[in-house]
């Protein structure tokens, strides 16, 4: 039987020897048809500022949105975090990009994706400089002509992979992941030697539920979900929430 958050035990309450990974969209806060139209709830940033000080600074988000994005979203804290699905990365005050900005051949498929996709009202091409995703949750008929130029685009683009998500389709340079940022985190202070604790709802986040699996962690699924590596589940970012203990 594949495993679903519904299916999986509740995760235990959180630990001062955790090091501790939150995945944003679909995990801390809801979707929107739109991702800039997202919002963090009150409570949410004082309750992770508490919960990284309890963590002795071992909490960071890991997110495909860019760590500029995040710390608008998250301000005034600024967490640890890897954005773009760990293409980028700050541990303490700089932010190291792994990737160039995409060249003359990203921003080709950025207008043809466009153009593509623009008979569909309600789609959207978010472009990420280096990377490039094409949401479909507010126009779902759009699925497939997304699909179909993501993979075809691909062709264009060396040394990048499709990333399918929820509603979503992501072409992004094959040099990092959720896993390999998690892996990175781990090997530095405060993360060293802590047990890696890692929450997250989509497909890019099984690299993530991997990598905090093979080293004895705790990996949590949100969400409804089918075929994960997870071994725990909560059943919506409101149950995340309640479960990292955000007043409501």
């Amino acid at each position: 039987m594949p495993a679903t958050a519904i299916s999986l035990p509740s995760p235990p309450v959180p630990a001062r020897d955790w090091a501790l990974f939150l995945d944003v969209d679909g995990c801390l806060i809801e979707f929107t048809d739109d991702p800039d139209d997202a919002g963090v709830q009150p409570g949410v940033v004082d309750r992770l500022l508490a919960l990284s000080g309890m963590l002795d600074g071992a909490l960071a988000l890991v997110s495909g949105r860019r760590i500029a994005m995040l710390d608008r979203m998250f301000a005034p804290a600024l967490f640890p975090a890897a954005g773009l699905h760990g293409l980028e990365r700050r541990l303490d005050a700089d932010i190291v990009a792994l990737a160039e900005e995409g060249g003359a051949d990203m921003r080709g498929v950025v207008e043809d994706a466009r153009q593509a996709l623009a008979p569909f009202p309600g789609a959207l091409v978010e472009d990420k400089g280096v990377a490039l995703a094409l949401h479909w949750r507010a126009a779902p008929e759009a699925a497939a002509s997304a699909m179909a130029f993501a993979e075809g685009a691909l062709a264009r683009l060396s040394g990048y992979r499709l990333q399918p998500g929820d509603h979503v389709a992501e072409l992004k340079p094959d040099a990092a992941d959720k896993g390999t940022a998690i892996a990175a985190f781990l090997e530095h202070a405060p993360f060293r030697g802590r047990v890696p604790v890692f929450a997250g709802d989509d497909l890019t986040d099984e690299h993530g539920f991997e990598v905090v699996n093979a080293r004895g962690g705790i990996s949590i699924l949100v969400g409804g979900r089918t075929d994960s590596v997870a071994r725990h589940g909560l059943a919506d970012p409101a149950a995340v929430r309640d479960w990292l203990g955000v007043a409501r």
